[in-house]
């Protein structure tokens, strides 16, 4: 091939590619004779033309843009807000719930996020948009709490700037709501994916344990003794474990996945006196939860102690059998602590950990200033516990559509999605560090209000039911076994009932 047509050929191939051409340098030959011939660069393309005058074109109109925003008077500068280069941040916060419809935003009313976005709008630490879109900040709460439920430690997480004031946010959210403290975290964090564990407390009258207190003024002056203590933390104990709690929610079977949940520990973790009245504060940690999953939960745990539902229906929920479970009120319940140990593992070196011991003074006295004065102030006043006892009486445990299924109060507990837990956790170390075992109750000496102890009632034990909660505490302790292999064999065993099943049908 000649120069000539080589040439030819390279200037042709330039300039019928589809793409814009890329500015090089010439292309220089070696001949046979050691002669150096140079290529020189194509002229510019009909392409290259237009994409140069779109580029002029859109300059143009551009300035002339802001030539008539200049006419008129409109300032051209950027916000000092909006220019501010904005890194994810985790946010730590408290509030008291009684006077809300829920964490997550709702139009028409009152809730916790909006208040909260409001404060950092106001605060100029969000725009406009990202106010009126929190799409747009990447903002993800770690729990979704519902109608009348409080948090201790609720974490949200969103993309703020670096150089953010805690207290300016402070100043304009009303009492109830408290950031406790911001964190940076990773550009791919996510509050609730990256949430590995859940704590719940729930606050109630420790009378509603002792079913022979019928006026006002014994449950007022019981005091729950150590024997009976021992009693509600066995009954509790018998959610440990990997379970299926479909008949614990709404709109799930049996055989649903999504219904199996992973309880690492319920116990009773402390008592206190207020205003005369002693009330328990319960402690249950788990995976995930699903809506009214702990109120039926504890419900289901008071028909039990009371006397109302024997002590095998502890048993019988688990299985593929319908039962319509009890709700108790939602006021006492807390969302008290979320937990972060596989992300602080992978990501504590290079960021702060997500552990906030430096504000745990702060939080204690926001719960003790805010969230447990409305709770035992919703009972003495509403008495709500009281009311519900009378129609945890007359609850059935059968479906039917002629008897209600549940006792309903305001408030519901953790309305998380089912996949609240994108990743794999190992569960087994859970287990070894997790809550296994019920707590030793210590009362809290402290009484507050002048409250004072009265004398313990003597309560004696029921031999069969203590039996029977036994027999269960015992079967769970005895499995050991990884939570996905526990899923799997459950799974299994509905697979096996089902083909029974068809061939007796």
């Amino acid at each position: 091939m000649s120069v000539t047509l080589f040439r030819l050929f390279v200037n042709n191939l330039r300039q019928n590619l589809p793409r814009h051409p890329v500015r090089t340098v010439p292309i220089r030959i070696m001949s046979a004779t050691d002669v150096a011939m140079e290529i020189k660069e194509p002229e510019d393309t009909d392409l290259v033309r237009s994409k140069k005058a779109t580029r002029y074109k859109k300059r143009f109109m551009k300035r002339k843009w802001d030539d008539e925003r200049k006419t008129e008077g409109e300032s051209t500068e950027k916000k000092p807000y909006e220019r501010i280069k904005k890194k994810k941040m985790a946010m730590l916060l408290g509030y008291c719930g009684v006077d809300y419809f829920g964490m997550q935003r709702n139009p028409g009313v009152r809730t916790i996020e909006e208040d909260l976005l409001k404060a950092l709008y106001e605060a100029k630490y969000i725009t406009e948009e990202e106010f009126n879109t929190a799409q747009n900040t990447q903002f993800q709460r770690s729990s979704r709490t519902d109608k009348g439920v409080s948090a201790a430690r609720q974490v949200v997480s969103l993309k703020l700037p670096l150089q953010v004031e805690v207290e300016e946010i402070n100043k304009r959210l009303p009492e109830c709501i408290k950031v406790f403290g911001i964190k940076r975290v990773t550009n791919k964090f996510n509050s609730k994916s990256k949430c590995n564990a859940r704590t719940y407390s729930y606050t109630l009258p420790t009378y509603v344990f002792e079913p022979s207190l019928e006026d006002e003024v014994s449950r007022k002056q019981y005091r729950i003794p150590s024997e009976k203590l021992d009693k509600v933390n066995n009954v509790l104990g018998v959610y440990k474990g990997t379970k299926s709690y479909h008949n614990f929610t709404e709109k799930k079977h049996f055989q649903d996945p999504s219904a199996s949940r992973y309880m690492m520990g319920f116990c009773v973790d402390r008592v206190f006196v207020h205003s005369d009245m002693e009330f328990a504060v319960l402690v249950v940690k788990g995976q995930s939860f699903m809506l009214h999953q702990i109120r039926k939960m504890i419900g289901l745990a008071l028909a039990v102690l009371r006397g109302h539902a024997d002590p095998s229906i502890m048993e019988k929920v688990f299985g593929k059998e319908k039962v319509m479970i009890p709700t108790v009120p939602g006021l006492g319940l807390v969302l008290d602590k979320v937990h972060y140990d596989r992300y602080d593992a992978k990501f504590g070196l290079t960021h702060e950990k997500l552990i906030w011991d430096d504000q745990e003074d702060t939080i204690q006295k926001f719960k003790m200033d805010y969230i447990y004065p409305n709770i035992v102030k919703g009972e003495i006043e509403g008495n709500n516990f009281a009311i519900w006892l009378e129609k945890l009486k007359l609850h059935s445990y059968e479906p039917s559509d002629n008897v209600p299924n549940e006792v309903e109060e305001a408030g519901d507990d953790d309305d998380d999605d089912d996949d609240a837990d994108d990743d794999d956790e190992d569960e087994e170390s859970d287990k070894k560090n997790g809550m296994n075992k019920p707590n030793k109750l210590v009362k809290d000496k402290q009484l507050t209000d002048g409250g004072t102890e009265a004398k313990v009632v003597d309560v004696s034990k029921d031999a069969a039911i203590e039996e029977k909660l036994d027999d269960l505490t015992k079967k769970d302790d005895s499995v050991e076994m990884t939570a996905d292999e526990q899923v799997k064999t459950s799974s299994e065993n509905a697979n096996e009932q089902i083909k029974s099943d068809a061939k007796d049908a």
